[in-house]
């Protein structure tokens, strides 16, 4: 009888240890997307002069790469305006299925000068662990930082896609140089976004490998979904936030815009549902409307 108790104790332990290895390798695969290239160019979008730069994310030992399209030296006439873009999970800067050169486009030809660069494990920049919207704030703030010192005196606004949009609820909602905010497709809390979704992305059964993805896994990666919350950044940022969301979207459901915006405390926030849009494809779908309604909001809510 014991050697028959051993002998299932020993399988039940092998079960547990399986099962804990393999919510650590998707979890790897998770935070470690494969890149995907870079393989747009500014100038097929109307953009004749682009400048490349690097600059530091605020943790150390990451560097990130972007392009920076001056309207002025693009031929127009200059706002004194900047956007900074920041691109989703497993995108880069290019953002391709808007494009976000697309969009850059149209926004640098009424004045604005745009900042498109690659979070960290994206495009060109360094790599590192990919934490949907935790450590990529750092990046996000070092991108503000590289603004705000090239250009002054301009004022500045973050456009952000999924993941980038989240991040820029929690890092630009409360940096006081960000002056507004355009969110696309953002979630509303992490945790609960993955513990809702975690088995369309993983392909697991949402028992054991929720609670093992979300509980042991954060501790052996030190990066805690927990600590992702754009609805409490929305609680108190004092700037106009434009939300837009596809009503199609099955990966964000459009619920998370609408429940951001009820939060929204400044009188210019608003929110745009697309018809039948699915996950950032908004301006794919209604590209003249989409910029008509982002610049009509930034002339807005940038007014001296």
């Amino acid at each position: 009888m014991n050697i028959i108790l051993y002998v299932v104790a020993g399988l039940v332990l092998l079960g547990i240890i399986g099962m804990v290895a393999v919510a650590f390798y998707v979890t790897w695969r998770l935070t470690h997307p494969a890149r995907k290239p870079l393989d747009m160019l500014p100038e097929d979008f109307g953009i004749q002069e682009t400048q490349a730069f690097t600059f530091p994310s605020r943790e150390s030992a990451i560097n990130l790469a972007g392009w920076y399209f001056s309207a002025e030296r693009n031929g127009y006439q200059s706002r004194s305006r900047t956007l900074i873009f920041a691109h989703g999970y497993s995108q880069n800067r290019q953002e391709p299925h808007l494009p976000a050169l697309s969009l850059a486009a149209r926004l640098l030809a009424e004045g604005y000068d745009v900042l498109m660069f690659d979070f960290r494990n994206a495009g060109e920049s360094s790599p590192s662990l990919t934490t949907i919207g935790l450590r990529e704030q750092k990046d996000l703030l070092g991108a503000i930082d590289y603004a705000r010192a090239r250009c002054p005196g301009h004022s500045l606004g973050i456009i952000g896609f999924s993941m980038g949009a989240a991040t820029a609820l929690l890092a630009g909602g409360a940096d006081e140089r960000i002056s507004v905010i355009v969110a696309d497709s953002p979630f509303y809390s992490l945790r609960e976004y993955l513990q809702e979704n975690l088995p369309q992305w993983t392909g697991l059964p949402r028992y054991p490998f929720n609670w093992l993805i979300l509980t042991i896994c954060p501790i052996l990666l030190g990066a805690n979904p927990r600590e992702v919350k754009p609805y409490r950044a929305v609680k108190l940022a004092k700037k106009p936030i434009f939300f837009i969301h596809g009503t199609g979207d099955s990966t964000v459901p459009a619920v998370n815009s609408e429940k951001l915006r009820e939060l929204a405390i400044h009188p210019k926030s608003s929110l745009w549902l697309v018809p039948r849009a699915g996950h950032v494809r908004s301006y794919a779908m209604a590209s003249d409307e989409y910029a008509s309604r982002v610049i009509r909001f930034l002339e807005d809510a940038m007014k001296p």
